[in-house]
């Protein structure tokens, strides 16, 4: 049985730093795309960032101030995510699936998802 367990959200203020952590169960990290997904009400779930083949992708709202990173030994992976804006506020998700790159966007390529963490940021 897969299974994706997030954690590190919260409160921090603009500006402000929060490091995600995604815990699996059940797959081999290193032999999939895994990667970060946000969702605010009433909206998509939006990409955020996925670690695929060695390579790093990125939504372009986030480029340069988060940083996704893999630890293959633990099978986790981790985002790192600075200089925070209100704009960010959402709930975090953990996906993996064998996603081609043309598709990692898109959240229908991943199979297995995380109960999603909070995170806000107050202006």
């Amino acid at each position: 049985q897969v299974r994706l367990v997030e954690s590190g959200g919260g409160l921090v203020q603009a500006g402000g730093s929060l490091r995600l952590s995604c815990a699996g169960s059940g797959l081999t990290f290193n032999r999939y795309g895994v990667g970060w997904f946000r969702q605010v009400a009433d909206k998509e779930r939006e990409f955020v960032s996925v670690y695929k083949g060695g390579s790093r992708y990125y939504a372009d709202s986030v480029k340069g101030r988060f940083t996704i990173s893999r630890d293959n030994a633990k099978n986790m992976v981790f985002l790192q995510m600075d200089s925070l804006r209100p704009e960010d506020t959402a709930v975090y998700y953990c996906a993996a699936g064998n996603v081609i790159t043309s598709s990692l966007t898109s959240a229908n390529m991943y199979a297995y998802w995380g109960q999603g963490t909070q995170v806000t940021v107050s202006s």
